[in-house]
């Protein structure tokens, strides 16, 4: 079944206290959008790419292509209003059935395993959610106060968040709600049960400073 990889890229350096967007900054010697690319690249050279960037970083993306001879091919969309504006930019460049993976471009290190998982997943069921268990107490707040719960019992998120193309697609058709909080829900607002795959603690959003940080002794350790 063809492959899509949609990459959204469309931060900026607010939280790293850096005057680059996020995707852009050097990890350890190449830009952290390029390697996340170069994953998802390593893991099947005929997938088709589809990045999503801000109209206002391409000019500065292009340049960076050319500084590090950066090679691999790729549809681009411009990022929306919201992350689901901007993944429906890039869904509606996909006109043949398959199965495409939506990932952060500041996700770098997702494992080659964690992309089977999903992808397999995503073939026989339609779609597929990468999450890890909860290793830390977690508690419930509301307006009367607050309580422990059971960390079994929860999961954290992370992408490539994995579907057929024309169940996403369908899902995306709908009007944007506030209550989107990621691709797995849009399609769940739509009627479809969502399928937990297991991903991998490397998988980490680099959107701190000190996230930096981790992303090197993960890449230092491989």
């Amino acid at each position: 079944m063809k492959k899509f990889a949609l990459i959204v890229a469309g931060g900026n350096g607010s939280r790293m206290k850096d005057s680059i967007p996020k995707q852009f900054i050097e990890l350890q010697d190449r830009p952290i959008l390029m390697r996340t690319l170069d994953v998802f690249y390593n893991y099947d050279s005929q997938i088709e790419f589809i990045l999503v960037l801000p109209k206002s970083q391409v000019e500065y993306w292009n340049e960076l292509c050319k500084k590090y001879n950066f090679g691999i091919k790729y549809k681009l969309a411009f990022g929306g209003e919201t992350r689901f504006h901007s993944v429906k930019n890039g869904l509606d460049l996909i006109d043949v059935e398959g199965v495409v993976f939506i990932h952060d471009g500041v996700r770098p290190l997702v494992s080659v395993q964690t992309l089977h998982n999903c992808f397999t997943t995503a073939t026989e069921k339609g779609n597929a959610l990468p999450v890890i268990s909860v290793s830390e107490s977690i508690r419930f707040v509301n307006d009367k106060g607050n309580s422990s719960v059971d960390r079994a019992k929860y999961f954290l998120v992370q992408t490539p968040q994995t579907f057929k193309v024309n169940l996403i697609q369908k899902a995306f058709n709908q009007n944007y709600s506030d209550k989107f909080t990621d691709d797995a829900s849009v399609l769940e607002s739509f009627g479809e049960a969502i399928n937990l795959v297991e991903g991998n603690r490397e998988n980490i959003k680099i959107t701190y400073p000190e996230d930096l940080i981790v992303a090197k002794c993960f890449l230092k350790s491989t």
